[in-house]
């Protein structure tokens, strides 16, 4: 899936995340904050990049401001702002579509 334009899904409120999607470069690139980086950074970057291919997005400037959010919100503002980005709002696959 291509992005279309930038869109935001989330807070950063407490046990979320905002993750940001803009049109990137040619490749994905991912910029992470989280306050639990050191712990679960890689659980979290994981999570992300699982989302980000079974979209099939492959070019995209992607920023996550993670505030100890769990996988399955991280992945659910991931699907949102990428849906969001190219304006998707009907016949949403949520619940456990996107494998």
């Amino acid at each position: 899936m291509e992005i279309k334009k930038p869109a935001v899904a989330g807070t950063l409120e407490s046990s979320d995340c905002m993750v940001t999607v803009e049109p990137g470069q040619g490749a994905v690139e991912l910029d992470l904050d989280s306050a639990v980086i050191r712990q679960y950074g890689k659980q979290i970057r994981k999570v992300i990049h699982e989302t980000l291919d079974r979209l099939e997005v492959t070019n995209a400037k992607v920023t996550v401001v993670d505030k100890g959010a769990l996988d399955c919100t991280i992945k659910a503002r991931v699907e949102c702002a990428v849906y969001r980005s190219n304006d998707v709002k009907d016949n949403l696959p949520w619940g456990g579509v996107i494998k």
